[in-house]
């Protein structure tokens, strides 16, 4: 086919971020290390927010959405596209993700393959949760973990989320979960949780963002939370346990290992060896 042959750069990996104003540069470390692991592709970063995108644009840094990115890359003329999907959980973010590769594969002739959500496969997600709890909990101290959450109830990848807030609620006796934005939010689940936290005798509470960087909702929401809880119980914001001062999930050991054990199973499925 003549216009194939136009295709001749081997792989590219794209890592689709949602953004971050002010915690970028967590994503472009994370980009250093996709480049380390696989140095035969050449790796780019998309960002899928555009309201970040924006703001990063008035700030002088050149970002483009994932649809600009996959357009640009397959007019250098890579042959294999793999999307890595630097999302938590499989909801809109991802599902919108998974739609604009479906989209380019209609007219590329790219071999183009999308990777996982990081909390897809039950395996890693319990492996992680079970890791995290252990490593946060503290003695006579409750945690309350607050998942971001997905403003729609009819995703799929909404298992995801419930089974991270069953897992952590069945784990340990005083923790509790609660969303920012998605099911069962603090603004509305306040009352009820300081209620049972009382009744449960609870004193301090630690609050665990499940945040992939620490960016405006962790300066902004987790203070304002720490805040409203602190007028009943001695209440913190659980200490950074990476080299950053703020806490983040996204420099974890294990989160930046199923991001690449992700991006691996897509360069095999592409029938590439690993380099």
């Amino acid at each position: 086919m003549k216009r194939y042959r136009h295709y001749k750069k081997d792989k590219a990996i794209i890592l689709s971020v949602f953004g971050s104003v002010v915690e970028q540069q967590k994503y472009l470390d994370l980009k250093q290390k996709v480049e380390a692991q696989f140095e035969g592709a050449d790796v780019y970063l998309a960002v899928s927010s555009r309201m970040v995108l924006k703001v990063l644009l008035k700030k002088g840094f050149e970002y483009k959405s994932v649809a600009q990115t996959l357009a640009d890359i397959d007019n250098i003329g890579y042959r294999n596209i793999i999307v890595s999907s630097i999302n938590l959980y499989p909801t809109e973010e991802h599902e919108l993700l998974k739609r604009t590769v479906e989209g380019f594969k209609l007219f590329s002739y790219a071999n183009i393959r999308l990777s996982n959500a990081i909390f897809t496969k039950t395996k890693d997600t319990t492996h992680f949760l079970k890791e995290l709890d252990e490593t946060v909990s503290k003695p006579n101290q409750a945690n309350l973990y607050i998942i971001h959450g997905s403003p729609k109830l009819e995703l799929g990848g909404l298992e995801a989320i419930s089974y991270t807030a069953q897992f952590l609620e069945h784990t340990r006796r005083l923790n509790y979960t609660c969303s920012l934005e998605g099911a069962f939010p603090f603004s509305v689940m306040k009352d009820s949780l300081v209620e049972k936290m009382q009744q449960d005798g609870v004193q301090k509470v630690q609050i665990v963002p499940m945040l992939l960087v620490s960016g405006n909702h962790y300066i902004k929401d987790m203070t304002q939370i720490k805040e409203e809880l602190s007028e009943h119980f001695d209440t913190s914001i659980v200490k950074s346990i990476t080299e950053d001062e703020r806490f983040n999930l996204i420099e974890i050991p294990i989160i930046s290992n199923i991001i690449l054990n992700n991006i691996k199973e897509e360069v095999i499925k592409l029938g590439h060896g690993h380099e």
